[in-house]
């Protein structure tokens, strides 16, 4: 499987009192991932990004170990699952050599934020969600 892989530094403010990281941030480690992993793919452009917009329309994540704070990043990996008309499925990982702590999926839609309605993934899309497609 062909994944990108994001090294993502923890922040001491992500613990809680108990020093692992709070759940409800996995959700932003998966947006920070996936953001980084769209920049090549986004138009450089405000408009261009607009028009050629994701947004996500459902998130699942199961948690697997808890996290606790460290100075070393954890890897989040992210892959596609499904790429087909205005719909994107990604799955992730956030893991480290020893540990996997979580698994989830995102469903995605292709979406234009000036008309306010969904799109058709362009060819360039498809192309560029080839290389982490599960294969």
């Amino acid at each position: 499987m062909n994944t990108y892989t994001y090294p993502l530094p923890l922040r001491w403010s992500d613990a809680d009192t108990y020093g692992h990281v709070n759940n409800s941030l996995f959700l932003t480690y998966l947006e920070e991932a996936r953001t980084r992993m769209f920049q090549d793919l986004l138009p450089p452009d405000e408009a261009g990004r607009r028009q050629h917009a994701f947004v996500v329309s459902q998130s699942l994540v199961d948690y697997r170990v808890p996290l606790t704070y460290r100075e070393e990043p954890v890897d989040v990996e992210v892959w596609v699952l499904r790429c087909r008309g205005a719909r994107l499925e990604l799955g992730y990982a956030i893991r480290d050599s020893a540990c996997t702590y979580a698994e989830a999926v995102t469903k995605l839609a292709a979406y234009d934020l000036d008309t306010g309605r969904p799109r058709r993934i362009s060819p360039a899309e498809l192309k560029f969600f080839s290389r982490y497609t599960e294969s």
